[in-house]
């Protein structure tokens, strides 16, 4: 009898590199709520009351007696994390991955989607620097586009990063990150195009601040971005809506 195996759903395949490659730099797993405080999702990190991500066009409010919402971001494992660790008596530094699904009341296209998944990273320590942020970003691109056991490994995948001025409200300086991939096997359509692939900078005083952690002896640095984006990027694959449709003829490619 012919046995039928499963096989693995690309944001899956795309968590799982992500923890090894994060792992091998030191990084630890975190994860935090799906339904979230408005404290943990806006305010600790530095989000005013007026800012238009409050807005409901963008973010799904949930009905009680607290005000509390599907969280927009991963960012919200940042804060509890640096909270558990202090409240432990943990000082930095720190190091931390939290991947996860996120929520926007927006509409959906091939380029966007209502809920999808996102991946935050942490870093901070007394010396933590926008140096150390652009090494490690260009360490996990060029790991994951030439992974071990990939038909792409060592056939002259070359991945390129550039950092934009941006601007966060939890992060100063906040820096948008492009990337453009060139090889054989990159899918034409995506063969050496720029494409913005997250947000990052240095962690703002406010947000270490509101985590416990004291600015005036550590810094940090931080990204959030999104795991949809990198799993197109990575399979040619060409509307983000079929990684959440539940068809297996999708998932069986893979």
């Amino acid at each position: 009898m012919q046995e039928n195996r499963g096989h693995i759903h690309p944001i899956s395949s795309i968590i799982r590199e992500a923890n090894r490659i994060f792992f091998d730099m030191g990084f630890t797993l975190a994860s935090g709520p799906l339904v979230e405080t408005e404290w943990y999702n806006f305010d600790a990190l530095n989000v005013p009351k007026d800012h238009p991500a409050r807005d409901m066009q963008d973010t799904f409010f949930m009905k009680g007696e607290h005000e509390t919402v599907l969280r927009t971001q991963t960012s919200n494992v940042q804060i509890r994390y640096m909270e558990s660790q202090i409240q432990n008596g943990i000082e930095p530094p720190y190091r931390m991955i939290a991947p996860g699904k996120v929520f926007r009341n927006e509409a959906t296209d091939m380029t966007h989607e209502a809920e999808f998944f996102q991946l935050e990273g942490l870093a901070v320590g007394p010396d933590v620097s926008l140096a150390q942020l652009k090494g490690t970003i260009e360490r996990f691109y060029r790991e994951l586009f030439s992974p071990r056991g990939s038909v792409s490994a060592g056939r002259g995948v070359t991945v390129e990063t550039r950092f934009r001025p941006s601007f966060f409200p939890f992060v100063e300086p906040g820096v948008e990150v492009d990337a453009r991939v060139n090889g054989e096997h990159v899918p034409e359509k995506l063969r050496g195009r720029w494409i913005e692939m997250m947000g990052a900078g240095m962690v703002h005083p406010n947000v270490l601040k509101n985590s416990g952690v004291d600015p005036a002896k550590y810094r940090g640095f931080a990204f959030g971005m999104g795991l949809d984006r990198l799993a197109i990027l990575r399979w040619g694959i060409d509307d983000i809506r079929h990684m959440h449709g539940a068809d297996l003829r999708f998932v069986n490619q893979f």
